[in-house]
């Protein structure tokens, strides 16, 4: 199997979630690079490399053309903390051989690890990736790894996508019993955490015999399945990760996408709303509409096979393994 490096976008939680899901069916030795600090409990065979950041201190990244005129997208001049994470990386290749690499998520690192020989498994996102950098990095990949069902998104890449289905942590655990009647579970990504708590007691107020419960910021849950599998109703964004992981868990949902980067939750809220596996709002309902909008919830038979859950992980690895320098 040799070895396999995997760069981990320090943004958000979601890229080290999908690692730790994919990681146990990938044989093995795993280098991982990321700016995120490593995590406990590292499985078997995984080491991390620390790297430094790029995206602050003097002068500002931002500020010192970081796109190279619109080639790529994060490559700033001048900037230490950047040039530093590329020796790392490149340091680590030159001293040990890796078979292949994974890259979630930068177009910089896929081309700068292809640059220096070794194949590249690129993880594609949803929304508009045709800009010239992505499809540099997806041209250049020996894969493009997409996390969703087959058709459910438009990739610009020309060869080697494999669409695997949604990626969950909590994929093969069993549903039992029955949601709780009048229960509201909001996933609390993507909004402020005192922004989100005013909006949720608002709408509990406005929902009478309803109890509304937060699982992030200060009420974090470590591990939700068994909150998602008592909710009646879930309230999500649309990132990949938590609409994985309601597929999972079979749960009738609202979805509010968060704006990102290339309308990459929007498209994914598209395709939930066009196949009826969710209740999908532009924005965060006003308080009054709540009722309405979780009555449709609650009347929804979402076929969340659709989503492609079941072997995702194992199919993701299967198609990292295949790859080789």
């Amino acid at each position: 199997m040799g070895m396999t490096g995997w760069y981990l976008h320090h943004h958000g939680a979601g890229h080290l979630t999908r690692f730790r899901a994919v990681r146990p069916h990938l044989a093995g030795d795993v280098t991982v690079f990321s700016s995120l600090p490593a995590p406990q409990n590292l499985p078997p065979d995984t080491r991390w490399v620390r790297l430094d950041l790029d995206n602050d201190g003097t002068p500002d990244p931002a500020g010192a053309d970081p796109t190279a005129g619109g080639l790529l997208h994060w490559a700033p001049l001048g900037h230490a903390g950047h040039a530093r994470r590329l020796a790392v990386i490149a340091d680590a290749i030159a001293g040990q051989r890796f078979d292949r690499f994974v890259v979630d998520v930068s177009v910089e690192v896929a081309l700068f690890v292809r640059l220096l020989g070794v194949a590249t498994v690129v993880v594609t996102q949803p929304g508009d990736r045709g800009d010239g950098p992505h499809r540099l990095a997806y041209a250049s990949a020996a894969r493009v790894l997409a996390p969703w069902p087959a058709g459910a998104h438009r990739s610009p890449a020309q060869h080697g996508l494999v669409e695997v289905g949604g990626i969950s942590r909590f994929d093969g655990r069993t549903r039992d019993g029955e949601p709780d009647p009048g229960t509201v579970l909001v996933l609390g990504g993507g909004t402020a955490e005192s922004d989100l708590t005013d909006r949720v007691a608002r709408a509990a107020a406005a929902t009478p015999g309803t109890r509304w419960s937060i699982a992030g910021g200060s009420t974090w849950i470590e591990d939700p399945w068994e909150a998602l599998l008592r909710a009646e109703v879930v309230i999500a964004a649309a990132g990949q990760n938590s609409i994985a992981d309601l597929a999972a868990a079979g749960a009738r949902a609202v979805v509010v996408p968060q704006p990102r980067p290339f309308d990459e939750q929007v498209a994914t809220g598209r395709f939930l709303a066009d196949h009826q596996l969710a209740v999908v709002e532009a924005r965060w309902p006003d308080d009054d509409a709540w009722p309405v909008v979780l009555d449709q919830a609650r009347a929804l038979e979402p076929d969340w096979a659709l989503w492609g859950v079941t072997g995702a992980a194992h199919r993701a690895a299967d198609a990292i393994a295949q790859v080789r320098s």
